[in-house]
């Protein structure tokens, strides 16, 4: 099993579309600015044959209005004590997404942080929103902020932070990013499996329950019992740096159960490793990162797996 260590993240991009809605993301890396000692960048993508409108806002249509609409922006982070750096791209792009990751790896960004707001429709779901697209084209960790719709977004400061895992040794993936945010927040770490019963088998697998139904239970029984000595392993490993962990495993579905215990348990922020598909892809292949990040409403911090 590979050494679990914290994860740096020194550098954040925030994307901004000149939206309110999109500035929900501006507090929770002024947090996280403050917490890991990091650098804030401000970036806007002037868009090719733009609309009018921007969640119900007049869309930023020039240079000058961005490089305006960002220094508003970047004045508020500076007054409270974060270092930043803007940049507008000037040229119009017709795929903003794919602007952004240059943006990311050309900058040499650690961490990016945006609104979850997308599209909507049917091209959406499609083609995934800008965060999905992102995540989906970039190596960069990809912190999905949820929209403020009632008001001015909350003070981000969680005490609990779930990392859902499984066997896969991808997923471990995550634990370095949430042992990150743990120890700057002085958080609680819950490590949560879910192993499903005879009745959540999905696939292959549900065959062979119909099949074999007694065989089936018992082997997902072993699976059990081995998941929680495997979260028991990773918790060790994670206690050595000073944080307090706590493990679990759940039965049932996968996004039914995670969404149980986030609510029950009351967690600020979800970490997990997550394979980047977007839209139709993610929607075929069950994507449990994708379907927990848009229900979840905390922000989720998304690692692509190897």
């Amino acid at each position: 099993m590979a050494s679990i260590t914290p994860q740096p993240f020194r550098n954040l991009l925030v994307p901004l579309d000149g939206s309110t809605l999109a500035e929900a993301a501006v507090p929770v890396a002024e947090a996280l600015a403050l917490r890991l000692g990091a650098k804030v960048t401000l970036v806007h993508v002037l868009e090719e044959k733009a609309p009018a409108t921007v969640h119900g806002e007049p869309h930023l249509m020039d240079a000058s209005e961005a490089k305006a609409y960002i220094q508003r922006v970047a004045d508020r982070l500076t007054a409270a004590g974060v270092e930043v750096m803007s940049h507008v791209h000037e040229a119009p792009e017709g795929d903003v997404p794919r602007s952004i990751v240059s943006h990311s790896e050309e900058l040499s960004q650690d961490l990016v942080v945006l609104c979850t707001h997308g599209s909507g429709g049917v091209r959406s779901f499609l083609y995934g929103t800008i965060a999905q697209q992102v995540l989906l084209r970039g190596t960069r960790p990809v912190l999905l902020v949820p929209p403020a719709w009632d008001g001015p977004q909350a003070a981000f400061h969680p005490s609990l932070v779930l990392v859902p895992l499984d066997r896969e040794h991808a997923y471990q993936a995550s634990l370095s990013a949430a042992l990150t945010m743990a120890v700057a927040f002085t958080a609680e770490l819950r490590l949560v499996a879910v192993v499903p019963t005879l009745e959540t088998l999905t696939g292959p697998g549900a065959a062979t329950g119909t099949l074999l139904p007694g065989t089936t239970r018992a082997i997902l029984d072993l699976t059990e019992r081995d998941t929680a000595t495997y979260l028991a392993e990773l918790a060790a490993q994670c206690t050595a740096h000073g944080v307090t962990v706590r493990t679990e495993v759940l039965r049932g579905g996968a996004v039914p159960e995670l969404l149980d215990v986030a609510e029950r348990q009351g967690a600020g922020m979800l970490v997990m490793a997550t394979h980047g598909r977007a839209g139709l892809d993610a929607f075929l292949a069950g994507s449990t990162g994708q379907r927990l990040s848009a229900k979840a409403g905390v922000p989720t911090l998304l690692v692509k797996a190897p």
